[in-house]
């Protein structure tokens, strides 16, 4: 397999964020940001505060200096924006528009000179990390396969996460894999008949938020699932309930979807895959040159999750295996990247759409193609669909581990996971609203 691995250049911001990480696992954080405070300017001041997770709390993305439009012309984070949340003032700086933004990250992603920032939120979990009376999981995205490189396997990423100070590492596939049955029963149960269709609300928190902000109309066609991010927190938090949970993904806009008020309860942070190198860088650490630890039970299922097209193929499998004389079957439509999420949701609306099972993806590729990846998206979807294939169940239907995971749960039975009492942990209600505003007036966000 051939792999390019995604060039990054190390801003200050990082500089500083791992400066912080050392400092902080050798018991010197405040010293650490009293110099650099010292040593630098007011964007310094700021890029310290946002580093070391300061700032509000229900916030994602920080202003950490004014904007001189030095892009060249044109905005790209207003045209970037996917809610009209960033607009120009009379003074002619960048105002972000708080009840507009979600948090999805894509301003920061285009914002070629950190005049915007996503807050960092590991450096507070390190002295529970360093404690270790209270169990802190990590939960990593089933795009993480390959992105560390080739020799980086799950084991040997367990074991770099233990060496971190976790208590250990699930894999969200194994979520995706209860998600899938889940999905599977409530197509059976919405779908009855040719005109009926469903819009998955996995695993994409842009592709949510598009639906839920700006197709209002089509809230009522949404599954009510949680996320396999969300799914997974709170399984585990079900079986440890003093357990903190660290979400690892590629999405700057997990940061906001593990802040909105009805699923704030599921994940206490949220790294991405390019923060979790710098810690790794920051500590020494080389995931590469571990020993293996303990094995994965999801399915081919969850794993390709991380690609367009990976959850329609897994339910679809899966919904064949529950019921093979089933007449009406998944049509799905795959969106993929933001332009096509919403020529997609205006089909709908329009009545041009043939499909009855609709699963948006905001990044195009899927997650492999996150703003956080490691990786080239092509080869992060290589090495997902080979782990998929290398999975010794094809569905969870057939996946023993899975089944005996939900029983735990307190799930006896697969019919059961559409039980609105026994499976509460796996629902949400759309029709509440129920979003967080990643950005509030008067905040450091408020103009850039």
């Amino acid at each position: 397999m051939c792999t390019r691995v995604v060039r990054l250049s190390e801003s200050r911001y990082d500089e500083i964020f791992k400066k912080l990480v050392r400092s902080a696992y050798d018991g010197d954080l405040a010293g650490e940001m009293e110099r650099l405070r010292r040593a630098g300017d007011e964007n310094t001041e700021r890029y310290v505060l946002y580093a070391a997770g300061g700032g509000d709390p229900q916030a994602v993305v920080f202003k950490v200096r004014e904007c001189s439009r030095e892009c060249g012309g044109g905005d790209p984070c207003r045209a970037a924006c996917l809610f009209d949340a960033i607009e120009r003032d009379s003074r002619g700086r960048v105002v972000i528009k708080p009840n507009n933004c979600t948090g999805c990250g894509k301003c920061v992603e285009v914002c070629r000179h950190y005049s915007l920032v996503d807050k960092k939120e590991f450096v507070p979990l390190i002295a529970l990390l360093k404690d270790r009376r209270v169990p802190v999981f990590a939960i990593v995205a089933p795009a993480f396969i390959g992105q560390f490189g080739p020799a980086v396997t799950p084991g040997r990423m367990r074991a770099a996460l233990k060496r971190l100070g976790f208590y250990g590492m699930v894999e969200v596939a194994l979520f995706a894999d209860i998600l899938t049955l889940k999905e599977a029963l409530e197509f059976a149960r919405q779908v009855t008949g040719e005109a009926d269709f469903m819009l998955t609300s996995m695993c994409c928190p842009i592709w949510v938020s598009m639906v839920k902000r700006v197709y209002r109309e089509l809230v009522p066609r949404i599954s009510p699932s949680v996320s396999p991010m969300v799914a997974c927190g709170r399984g585990i938090k079900k079986l440890h309930p003093d357990a903190k949970v660290v979400f690892i993904g590629p999405c700057i806009a997990k940061k906001a979807e593990a802040k909105e008020p009805d699923i704030r309860d599921a994940v206490d942070a949220v790294l991405t895959f390019q923060e979790l190198q710098q810690i790794f860088e920051a500590v020494g650490i080389d995931p590469a040159g571990l020993e293996e630890d303990e094995s994965e039970h999801s399915s081919t299922a969850g794993r390709i999750y991380a690609r367009t097209g990976g959850v329609s193929r897994a339910i679809s499998a899966t919904l064949d295996r529950l019921e093979p004389e089933r007449k009406i079957k998944i049509r799905a439509i795959q969106a993929d990247g933001v332009q096509d999420c919403k020529k997609v949701l205006e089909d709908v609306l329009a009545g041009r759409l043939k499909g009855n099972f609709l699963e948006g993806m905001g990044c195009r590729g899927g997650c492999v193609g996150g703003p956080k990846v490691l990786i080239d998206p092509a080869a992060g979807r290589e090495y997902v669909e080979e782990y998929g294939a290398r999975a010794a169940s094809p569905t969870p239907v057939d996946n023993a581990y899975v089944l005996e995971l939900l029983r735990h749960l307190g799930i006896a039975s697969t019919g059961e996971i559409i039980d609105d009492k026994k499976a509460s942990f796996l629902i949400r209600d759309f029709r509440q609203g129920g979003e967080s505003g990643p950005v509030a007036a008067g905040r450091p966000a408020d103009s850039a």
